[in-house]
């Protein structure tokens, strides 16, 4: 991807009337791995529920996962739980690791439209980050899997009702996201795309393995959320 300017990048952005945010590994960096401690209760809940051993659980865990897009999915489709219950359960974690961030918070401000944050995860675990990150108050609304009637991104399902939703325009809005695999859809509708990755390939290899090959698939790619943010609004180095 050539490297543009400051200016260069900000007028691409002019028309963005709407900023869309994913979550986890988006609004916070990969390394911080929140989502250790969601796969842990996640393993514990199919164990409990199935009476299996870790191993077995985490076996089973994962290929619900990929057989269904999201290991709930799985779970209820096959054994008919209490989605509301698993979310409440698997993001009881401690969000301890999570530090406010003053200068993304300034960086949202200065955007000018509407923010959303639009997770595959739940209201109550987006609330409960945002507040960590001194984010909260930040945005106009979030949309979590409940609000897409568990339809997970990156399901075309689940934007069209985000869209629904929030009434915005594809082709006026941005979307900010760690998986390359949920900007397929948003930039075939038009939206400006901009892929998060780890700020050192050595501290998560693992996602460099699997995921780094379809980064060059998103318009924009940056391991420096505020930073980027802030070159849009101006207030960057160039």
């Amino acid at each position: 991807m050539p490297k543009m300017s400051q200016r260069e990048r900000a007028s691409r952005f002019g028309h963005v009337t709407d900023w869309v945010f994913d979550l986890d590994n988006t609004l916070y960096p990969h390394h911080v791995d929140l989502y250790s401690q969601i796969g842990r209760r996640m393993t514990d809940y199919v164990g409990s529920l199935l009476g299996l051993a870790p191993e077995e659980a985490k076996v089973l865990q994962r290929q619900y996962y990929l057989d269904h897009g999201l290991t709930l999915l799985g779970l209820m489709a096959h054994h008919g739980i209490d989605p509301l219950d698993y979310l409440d359960k698997v993001h009881a974690i401690d969000y301890s690791a999570l530090r406010p961030q003053p200068g993304l918070a300034a960086a949202i401000d200065a955007l000018p439209g509407r923010k959303f944050i639009f997770t595959n995860a739940s209201r109550g675990h987006a609330d409960a980050v945002a507040q960590a990150l001194g984010l909260d108050g930040k945005f106009d609304g979030i949309f979590d899997l409940v609000a897409g009637g568990f339809a997970p991104k990156p399901m075309a399902e689940s934007y069209r009702k985000f869209l629904e939703h929030t009434g915005i325009d594809a082709g006026r809005a941005a979307m900010f996201e760690d998986l390359p695999r949920n900007l397929e859809v948003p930039r075939s509708l038009g939206m400006l795309t901009v892929l998060i990755v780890p700020s050192k390939r050595d501290e998560i290899p693992t996602w460099w393995d699997s995921q780094g090959s379809q980064a060059g698939q998103a318009d924009f790619v940056t391991d420096d959320l505020p930073g980027f943010l802030a070159g849009i609004a101006g207030e960057g180095d160039s």
